[in-house]
């Protein structure tokens, strides 16, 4: 696409880069419009869509490659319109992490090693529970009446997982966790 994309600033509204920030597996391209459907940058968006379809670009996946610290990278197929099953998906999944870890290992073995070292967190049964309820969204006022406990108790646990985790808040928490994948 030459320089087309750099000129036009594609990079900051594309869809599928904005996407690949929250997905958690692998995605269509075509899929994230759908999400970004009331976005100021919708018509941008779509005319980008339509250029990338001039170059021969018509539709296409992207898998993510996650680690501790978040995205770590990704792979990226596309071309002609080509449907994917379910099990496709899971295959190119696992084939895009495999390969971004086998690359990382033959080019850069010491960041390697950095980033595959173990982490250790202990959390108890209550902790975990907590957590899974705060990544779905429930105050600790929700979290408290699930598992019948007081409000104060819930925060307790919160600080607990945020001390652990070395969070800054309980966003943070819940990105953590899922990088360490304390949770999914």
């Amino acid at each position: 696409m030459g320089a087309t994309p750099i000129r036009k600033k594609y990079v900051v509204i594309d869809p599928t880069i904005r996407f690949l920030g929250h997905a958690q597996r692998g995605f269509r391209w075509r899929d994230t419009l759908v999400a970004f459907r009331s976005d100021p940058h919708r018509k941008r968006m779509e005319s980008m869509m339509v250029e990338a379809r001039n170059h021969g670009l018509f539709d296409g996946y992207i898998f993510p490659v996650h680690g501790r610290r978040g995205l770590m990278g990704n792979l990226t197929v596309g071309g002609r319109v080509v449907d994917l099953s379910p099990v496709e998906l899971s295959l190119f999944d696992a084939i895009a992490k495999r390969l971004f870890w086998k690359l990382l290992e033959l080019t850069d073995p010491e960041i390697m090693a950095e980033l595959v070292s173990r982490v250790e967190v202990q959390m108890t049964r209550r902790e975990m529970e907590a957590l899974h309820y705060l990544a779905d969204g429930m105050t600790s006022n929700d979290i408290g009446k699930v598992l019948d406990i007081s409000s104060h108790t819930v925060d307790w646990y919160m600080n607990g997982i945020q001390e652990k985790l070395k969070a800054k808040n309980r966003h943070h928490v819940v990105a953590i966790a899922f990088r360490l994948g304390l949770i999914s």
